[in-house]
């Protein structure tokens, strides 16, 4: 855990960071006391709240191995990447598709301290400093415009973000932005805290943690339904099995155990424009 005493001027601590809590779930270095709290709130009502966060990763790692292996899609556009861990985007695509371009995209002051350094590994990954929730305005950036060929297809990445949007904007209008001006052939992938409604266990153990995240020092965590989370992707083909708690999304062998109830509270899915 970062000591306290060191932290650099930049970095707000009265405000947990997401991508410090994520750190701090996923049992990382990079998070502070504020952000600790936020984790240990969750616990006290969800106390397998960790497998949220893995799930989560998991998740990513095996939709880019998907992408890579099994679409023509050389292309990406990581959204909030957050701070790096094993397996990122890039190491994952890279890995099958040596010609794979990588931009990530996040703007926490500590994701954008150490990120860019650890990120940036080779001349196919970039890191921008952007609103994730501002398409329009990322995809003008000038990395963006650079090194992503809006004549090719892309593929999206909105993995443990959108579940801490607290804007206005009807998040549907947001994905659109991000697949309109891109080519057919290109993907969004998306994961989301998940509210299993027609299980009444399980909503409620969602709405008791989408409670503790929303009044929280972070103050985002919305746990949405099926329907909801699949307004996202719009009119997208979805690859089969269409959006599913991310555990049962092409899990790499049978699922021999019971899923983790808190496994069951978070989704995924991809969707293809035709």
């Amino acid at each position: 855990m970062t000591a306290e005493r060191n932290v650099p001027v930049y970095i707000d601590t009265s405000k947990a960071s997401i991508a410090r809590v994520y750190d701090a779930f996923l049992g990382g270095k990079d998070n502070y006391e504020i952000d600790r709290e936020v984790f240990h709130r969750v616990l006290q009502v969800a106390p397998e709240a960790a497998t949220l966060a893995v799930d989560n990763r998991q998740f990513l790692i095996r939709a880019s191995r998907y992408v890579a292996a099994q679409t023509p899609v050389r292309q990406f556009i990581d959204c909030g990447s957050g701070l790096p861990t094993a397996e990122n985007t890039h190491q994952i695509v890279q890995r099958l598709e040596p010609d794979s371009t990588v931009v990530y995209v996040d703007n926490d002051p500590v994701v954008l301290a150490h990120g860019r350094a650890l990120l940036e590994e080779n001349e196919r990954t970039h890191f921008i400093a952007e609103d994730i929730f501002e398409p329009e305005q990322l995809l003008a950036n000038e990395v963006i415009q650079t090194h992503i060929d809006f004549t090719e297809p892309v593929a999206v990445f909105h993995m443990g973000t959108i579940h801490h949007y607290n804007g206005e904007r009807p998040i549907p209008d947001i994905t659109r932005a991000y697949l309109d001006p891109l080519p057919t052939g290109s993907l969004l992938a998306i994961s989301h805290f998940f509210d299993p409604e027609d299980s009444g266990d399980l909503s409620e153990l969602a709405r008791r943690m989408e409670d503790v995240f929303v009044h929280s020092p972070m103050g985002s965590g919305h746990f949405r339904t099926r329907p909801e989370i699949e307004s996202m992707f719009g009119d997208l083909e979805m690859v089969h099995p269409g959006v599913t708690t991310c555990a049962q999304w092409w899990p790499d062998a049978p699922l021999l155990k019971d899923l983790p109830t808190v496994s069951q509270c978070i989704a995924g899915g991809i969707g293809v424009k035709r």
